[in-house]
Order: structure tokens, then C-alpha cells, then sequence
């Protein structure tokens, strides 16, 4: 569980800090669903939002345990260092977007567009949200919408090579958008001026970068377990 706090923190930062692509892709549905609620329904508008982006959280896990049994069946044979070298370079090039350094992680957003074709008319139904299930519904259909950092965040957890930590890893990214688009929903603009300031941006990137970093195979971990252990003896005697 130690091992997987870093990727999880990553993961959390990924969300939180991608937060200005989940506002291009997601805010104008959160401001939609907001000016959808019927007037009777004002006041259950938190519930709602809290349940639309419950739902969009769950689906982000669900895709992640899913993706997750495909890495698994793959890192048990010989491909597992490939995989943890392919993580470390998404996770390296999600930092890189996030410092607002490097944006291609975006195209590959065409993967999902002819499943979306298909989800699209089924959310569009959805719409006026007047109850909390129909909210948690629309939630968990707009969590596969096509979105680059989703889906390279779906990669980089499933070269985990497991399923539950892979549905683990995009549930700590989906917390972490939750609070810029639960935000937008409610009007609260501070909270998405901070995380859209440079330095912000650039610390979060970076930080990302070095879990990747460290997260490459490489003589640099084997010194890092080495001094972890000698310290453990050490604190032993």
C-alpha cells in the first residue's frame, strides 16, 4: 500500500490540476445541468451536482477496473518491465500537459468518439435533471465521454498490471476533479482561478514528472529500495 501512495497522490493531482480540460470538456454540462434544474428543484442543486459527479467518479473506477484486467493479463507474462517503462512515459507526458509544456496526450480523444456517438443520445434524455438517481445516471454516461487525459489516465493505470489498482488509480484521479466541476456547477470561481494560476500548474506538472521518473525501471530505484532497507536495519538495532 506504500508503494501505491505515490501513484495514488499522482493520480489525485492529475485530476485536480487537469481540471481546466475536464472545465473544455465537462463545465458546459455542469453549467447546463445547474440552469436545467427546475425552479421547484433550486434548492436540491448541491445534491444534484454531488450526485451527477458521483456518478461520473464511479464510471472513471469502473473503466479503470475494466482496462485493469486487460494490463493484468498482459504484465503476467514478459511484457511487465515494458509496461511499468510505458507508465513512467505517460505519467512524464501528463506532466508535461499539465506544466502546459506539451498538450498531444489530446489527440488521442478520437478513440472514443464512436462509443460516444452511441452513449450521447441516452444522456441527452436525461436532461431536465429533476431527481437524484436520473443526476447519478447522467454522471456515470458522461464519465465516457472523449477525453485525452481520461484515457491516458486509463492507460497509465492499467500498466499497473492490476485490476483493483487500476480501479483505485482512476478513482483518485475522478476525486480530484470533483472539486473544479462541482465548483463550476455552484459558481465558485476562486477555487478554479487558483488551480488555473502558471505556478500551480507548473509545481503540479512537475511533481508528476518526477513520479514518473522515479517510477521508471532503472539502477535509480534499486539504490532507493537499498537505502530504504539499510535505514530499516539501522532503526532495527
Amino acid at each position: 500500500m506504500i508503494e501505491l501512495l505515490p501513484l495514488l497522490v499522482s493520480a489525485f493531482v492529475l485530476g485536480l490540476l487537469g481540471g481546466g480540460h475536464c472545465l473544455g470538456m465537462c463545465g458546459g454540462l455542469m453549467g447546463a445541468l445547474t440552469m436545467a434544474i427546475p425552479p421547484a428543484q433550486r434548492g436540491r442543486r448541491l445534491r444534484l451536482l454531488i450526485a451527477y459527479n458521483l456518478g461520473r467518479i464511479l464510471s472513471y473506477a469502473c473503466a479503470g477496473i475494466l482496462i485493469g484486467l486487460a494490463g493484468w493479463a498482459i504484465a503476467s507474462g514478459p511484457a511487465a518491465t515494458a509496461m511499468r517503462v510505458i507508465a513512467a512515459l505517460l505519467l512524464i507526458a501528463m506532466g508535461l500537459y499539465l506544466a502546459g509544456w506539451w498538450s498531444g496526450l489530446t489527440r488521442i480523444e478520437a478513440l472514443g468518439r464512436g462509443l460516444w456517438r452511441h452513449i450521447q443520445p441516452a444522456a441527452s434524455r436525461l436532461m431536465p435533471v429533476s431527481s437524484v438517481p436520473r443526476a447519478l445516471l447522467l454522471g456515470a454516461l458522461w464519465g465516457w465521454l472523449p477525453c485525452g487525459l481520461v484515457y491516458s489516465t486509463l492507460l497509465w493505470s492499467a500498466s499497473q498490471g492490476d485490476a483493483w489498482q487500476s480501479g483505485l488509480l482512476m478513482l483518485a484521479f475522478g476525486l480530484g476533479t470533483w472539486p473544479v466541476l462541482l465548483a463550476t456547477g455552484l459558481a465558485a470561481e476562486r477555487l478554479t482561478a487558483l488551480l488555473r494560476k502558471r505556478q500551480v500548474r507548473l509545481a503540479g506538472g512537475v511533481l508528476v514528472i518526477l513520479f514518473g521518473l522515479w517510477t521508471l525501471p532503472g539502477p535509480h530505484q534499486q539504490w532507493l529500495m537499498g537505502h530504504g532497507s539499510a535505514a530499516a536495519s539501522h532503526q532495527g538495532h
